[in-house]
């Protein structure tokens, strides 16, 4: 739980840039949405670059403290406080846009330096095929909570209408709080997991790393990441994950135009979410049990895709119940929920697969390069992020919703034209991520010889073929 404890500073992050971001300095700002996604990407894409290098720097960080730890206690106040400064832009409207960039970058550096670590001790603590999804579920719950927890707090604490505001999405006097108080909460939940792990994994690694180059550790981080299973999992994961989080940048505009959303709609939505989190938190461990990660991942995908699309499918021909109504928001409730649980699944299942690479490396390459794999996610989570939130904004933008909009005052042409769009890129996302997820190698079975493999190299360092 301690070491799960960390991620929700990753969540906060996730679910600010997701959701609020993109509404905020477009509606509320009043930055052009197209330049707000080109601010965002850009930042994406330059910080994705960094990762590699602190997954690294992680796998070769030598200390009593271990090599994950020092990273968690020095980077945790500086994430902090560069948070705060996302939601406080300058009043010069000229400065905005490179603010936005230069800002973006900070946070986003500073999430990796906590998170890569954080991700790397999994395959650390555990080689058991099942235990890694235990410790992968554990982070979901939390980087959900976490952010699912400020999205609660930002609908029903901080951003509240008022008399010059109808709609609290629209009202920018809560979001400096929602910065301080996410500010806070990241601080505290990143040291408080270093402190609980503390006994149990700072300590001396077993072996010093040899010294190095710029240029061999460049070699060795493209050795490890060009792995098969690494490539194939990675590439359906880039896909998901850019459909996924164009899903989250979208969200709030699909819920508050689309649906027109009341604010009782708006504060249930983060404990529905909730509820999935936690459903997917019960079945996941026990559905890879009996079907295995990959099947799981494929399954549960098709299954979200299905109950996310079809409510826009519904509308779009004429059997949805009006927009903006109980019966509405309740039946669609319902089908977010569904999917919500099994769109949760593939993301664990995925990563879990990812900490399996760990050691099919290690029999290629003779090296156990944790922080590598880590970054190696983060590295495709942010450019798939990137390319997410530019589809968004272009998305937003020729659709032809108009600034500062109003609900239910955006015509109807506008409204389907940005969900039938919407829902078709998210039909061929998934179609074409599982059919990567469908080809990933390693079974359990598979993991399992290979563990007996390392195992029998370690006492027979000569054994052919095999890498002590």
């Amino acid at each position: 739980m301690f070491h799960g404890l960390g991620s929700a500073a990753y969540g906060i992050k996730d679910n600010g840039f997701s959701t609020f971001l993109l509404i905020f300095y477009s509606q509320v700002i009043g930055l052009d949405a197209k330049l707000v996604s080109l601010a965002l990407m850009l930042a994406l894409v330059i910080d994705a670059f960094i990762d590699p290098v602190v997954g690294h720097l992680s796998d070769r960080t030598y200390t009593r403290w271990g090599r994950r730890h020092p990273w968690l206690y020095i980077a945790a106040i500086p994430l902090a406080l560069s948070w705060l400064l996302l939601w406080t832009p300058p009043a010069d409207e000229a400065l905005i846009f490179p603010y936005l960039v230069l800002v973006a970058i900070l946070v986003r550096t500073l999430i990796s330096c906590c998170e890569v670590p954080s991700q790397s001790l999994v395959a650390e603590l555990t080689t058991d095929y099942d235990e890694r999804t235990a410790l992968i579920r554990f982070r979901h719950l939390f980087a959900w909570a976490g952010g699912l927890l400020m999205f609660f707090l930002a609908n029903t604490v901080f951003l509240r209408a008022s008399e010059t505001h109808k709609y609290g999405q629209l009202n920018p006097d809560g979001y400096w709080l929602y910065g301080v108080t996410g500010a806070v909460l990241m601080a505290a939940t990143v040291l408080i997991s270093a402190l609980g792990q503390h006994r149990h994994v700072a300590r001396l690694p077993d072996v010093r790393p040899e010294r190095t180059s710029a240029l061999r550790a460049l070699r060795e981080i493209i050795e490890s990441l060009r792995h098969p299973a690494a490539l194939i999992l990675l590439s359906g994961a880039a896909i998901a994950i850019s459909s996924s989080q164009m899903t989250f940048t979208i969200s709030n505009f699909l819920y508050l135009y689309v649906w027109e959303f009341s604010e009782t709609g708006f504060a249930l939505l983060p404990w529905l979410l909730m509820i999935g989190v936690l459903t997917s938190f019960v079945l996941v461990q026990p559905l890879h049990r009996r079907l295995g990660k990959r099947t799981t991942a494929v399954v549960c995908a098709l299954t979200s895709v299905v109950f996310w699309v079809s409510p826009f499918a519904l509308r779009l021909v004429g059997f949805w119940p009006e927009v903006g109504g109980q019966t509405s928001t309740y039946l669609l409730f319902g089908f977010v929920l569904v999917s919500n649980i099994n769109a949760v699944m593939v993301t664990i299942s995925a990563q879990s697969m990812l900490a399996d690479v760990v050691e099919a490396s290690q029999e290629a390459t003779g090296r156990r390069t944790e922080g590598v794999f880590a970054a190696g996610w983060m590295f495709v989570q942010k450019c798939a992020t990137a390319l997410g939130i530019g589809m968004t904004g272009l998305l937003v933008s020729y659709s032809g919703l108009p600034r500062k909009a109003i609900p239910g005052q955006v015509e109807q042409v506008v409204i389907d034209r940005l969900t039938l769009f919407y829902c078709l890129i998210v039909i061929v996302a998934t179609a074409a991520s599982t059919l990567f997820f469908a080809r990933f190698p390693i079974t359990r079975a598979d993991h399992e010889a290979r563990l007996a493999a390392l195992s029998a190299a370690r006492i027979n360092p000569d054994a052919e073929g095999m890498h002590p």
